[in-house]
């Protein structure tokens, strides 16, 4: 792709956003500028709860949350600038991609992640999927689903994984164990958005197994931090398991928060059914500390195959939260710098200069 490219990112959220997927969509196009593959990137988001600040050569446009509105400022900037890519970060928004692709006689990328993309999509995304002239994928199981629905040649169909921030790195947690009164506890932590629409991230199953841990002899404490309209429905089920003083809901943090929540707890629990990836497990092997998910969807990706986080299925989940608790704690700075080898920036990096030279050879 020549370097003097422009593109229009079409994503739900980036600059300014929260969760994995804005996450992905910041380190992806950043890393487009950052390699010099693009000249400058024009980002329009439905979302931007924070206040944006995107590098050089991104400029990043309001918000437009309703869908008709959102179409109109797609339409208006594509009509008025010079459009050489177009980038669909989430597959309902890719019919409106291929068409100002096709307005634009630009090249179309479309970005895929987990759930939405796992079960066969209506005829409308599903054709403007197979229009595109290069699809991503977050994971090995996400690129299967795909290519089990969608007629695109599986050359043009590529994995390019989550990374992690280099702000993530081991520390000393005593403090904000001090803090939350949990000094000689052992430290149980999930992060993870808490929507009713989506209970799949597992924080229920790990309130379940709290009184099984109490009873193998740990000295448990549950520590839920992230922001969600489910949070009270799982606070009602902390409540019936009689294990709610064990159980702390945060709120979402901030990033020096989050680094030392990481740093503070002894296992990161996230027994997810539908996770796409899975950056939180990398956040907080980076942060030295072990992690646990279930062997479905993209987690294994997140977790190497248990090369290094623990992956099982959701029947071995208790147990093996307590063998963990009871094993020796692996080495933090061996944990940190294994994570940051295989999803720093690095290969983060090179994964989206190969993504964008396939690209080029349909050029």
């Amino acid at each position: 792709m020549n370097t003097s490219s422009t593109m229009f990112a079409i994503v739900t959220d980036a600059f300014g956003g929260r969760g994995g997927i804005a996450q992905y969509n910041r380190d992806f196009l950043g890393a487009l500028v950052q390699t010099g593959a693009v000249s400058s990137i024009t980002v329009l988001p439905r979302l931007a709860p924070d206040l944006p600040a995107p590098p050089e050569k991104i400029e990043q446009t309001s918000a437009r949350r309703g869908r008709i509105a959102y179409s109109v400022a797609a339409l208006r900037i594509a009509l008025f600038r010079r459009v050489d890519v177009v980038f669909c970060g989430h597959l309902f928004m890719a019919p409106l991609a291929r068409l100002i692709a096709r307005l634009k006689r630009a090249k179309l990328i479309v970005q895929t992640h987990g759930v939405e993309a796992w079960p066969r999509p209506s005829r409308l995304q599903r054709a403007a999927l197979e229009g595109a002239d290069l699809v991503l994928c977050v994971s090995r199981h996400t690129r299967a689903a795909v290519l089990s629905w969608a007629s695109n040649a599986p050359e043009r169909v590529l994995v390019v994984a989550d990374t992690v921030r280099e702000e993530f790195t081991p520390g000393d947690g005593s403090t904000l164990r001090g803090v939350l009164a949990l000094e000689n506890k052992r430290v149980l932590l999930t992060v993870s958005r808490m929507d009713s629409r989506q209970r799949y991230k597992g924080q229920d199953r790990v309130i379940a197994a709290i009184s099984y841990l109490v009873a193998e002899g740990h000295d448990v404490h549950y520590v839920v931090a992230g922001e969600g309209d489910d949070r009270a429905r799982l606070e009602a089920l902390a409540l019936q398991a009689r294990v709610s003083e064990r159980v702390h809901f945060l709120g979402a943090p901030k990033l020096q928060s989050l680094i030392e929540l990481y740093r503070m707890a002894d296992l990161f629990v996230m027994p997810s059914t539908g996770e796409g990836f899975g950056i939180a497990f990398l956040e907080a092997m980076a942060s030295g500390t072990p992690a646990l998910g279930l062997d479905v969807g993209g987690a294994r990706d997140a977790l190497a195959d248990s090369q290094l986080g623990t992956a099982v299925p959701e029947a071995e989940l208790p147990a093996t939260i307590a063998r963990l608790l009871a094993d020796p704690k692996p080495d933090s700075a061996a944990l940190a710098a294994a994570t940051h080898a295989r999803f720093g920036r690095a290969m983060f990096t090179t994964g989206v200069r190969t993504a964008l030279n396939r690209l080029t050879e349909t050029i």
